[in-house]
């Protein structure tokens, strides 16, 4: 007799959205959640940039791929240039450069503290790129900006993965991040924004994506998307690398032989050696 067991399956486990956004972060750089556990304070230097470390929360972030933050201040006239170098001067252990910022008025609190997530997002976007050597921690390092506003390790590194699926999505080749730009013509071009159109404007072959962000002062990132947008459309493209360089052929010195021989010499018995070998040949 075939007896059937009618005990209901388990239930499939659902998920707790509230512990997954407590849950640590760990998908991006684990040296980086680790510091986060102990709650360390110094900077992490990358291969690609650095985050700056205050209690286990990143303040501050930096990449030469990105602008800074004196760029996204001063490029549209939210901040005079004079103003930040003044205030990064007079920046100290008691009061950072943001603080004196504020306290001259030069800044408002929500303006500074947008401008300061956009720059520290941007600039974590290069540091947290996979590299080929290992970070470096230095413990106590501070940053002469100053506490703004402190971002969790979690929150930081699931907006990196974020923002990698969003280029993945657009356009999955990557060489439009890093190669020059130049311009393409589609057969029908879709209308652009007036951001894709002043972006390219500037495409000229030689600048790239991150370059062109720093003279239009915008965030990096932003500036990829962008990017990836017009090459999806058709009209940019990274520059094609020049063909290699022809190899210099060597010439080949002919391998004396015996008719290559020299047809004087100063040396009596050569010279009847030879006259021997011309009467012999002339039988």
């Amino acid at each position: 007799m075939t007896v059937v067991d009618t005990t209901p399956p388990p239930r499939l486990p659902v998920r707790d959205r509230v512990a997954a956004a407590e849950r640590p972060w760990g998908g991006v750089s684990p040296m980086l959640t680790r510091l986060a556990a102990e709650q360390a304070t110094g900077v992490l230097v990358r291969e690609r940039g650095t985050l700056y470390l205050s209690e286990g929360h990143v303040v501050h972030a930096e990449s030469a791929l990105a602008p800074g933050l004196e760029v996204l201040l001063t490029a549209h006239g939210t901040l005079d240039a004079g103003a930040w170098r003044e205030a990064v001067s007079r920046a100290d252990e008691r009061r950072g450069a943001a603080r004196l910022l504020l306290d001259a008025g030069h800044l408002t609190e929500g303006a500074l503290q947008l401008c300061h997530l956009g720059a520290l997002y941007d600039a974590a976007y290069f540091a947290l790129a996979p590299s080929s050597t290992p970070g470096r921690f230095r413990y106590g390092v501070a940053h002469r900006l100053g506490p703004v506003v402190p971002v969790p390790v979690s929150a930081l590194e699931r907006e990196t993965v974020r923002r990698r699926e969003l280029l993945h999505r657009i356009w999955p080749d990557t060489r439009p991040d890093s190669a020059p730009l130049v311009r393409t013509y589609a057969g029908a071009a879709p209308r652009l924004t007036l951001r894709q159109y002043a972006l390219l404007e500037r495409v000229d072959g030689v600048r790239t994506a991150t370059e062109l962000a720093r003279e239009l002062g915008r965030q990096a990132f932003h500036t990829l998307v962008d990017v990836r947008r017009l090459v999806a459309a058709g009209l940019v493209a990274p520059r094609p690398a020049p063909p290699p360089a022809p190899v210099a052929s060597v010439p080949v010195q002919p391998v004396s032989g015996p008719a290559d021989r020299p047809a004087f010499t100063t040396d009596p018995h050569i010279t009847l050696l030879k006259r021997l070998r011309d009467a012999l040949e002339a039988l």
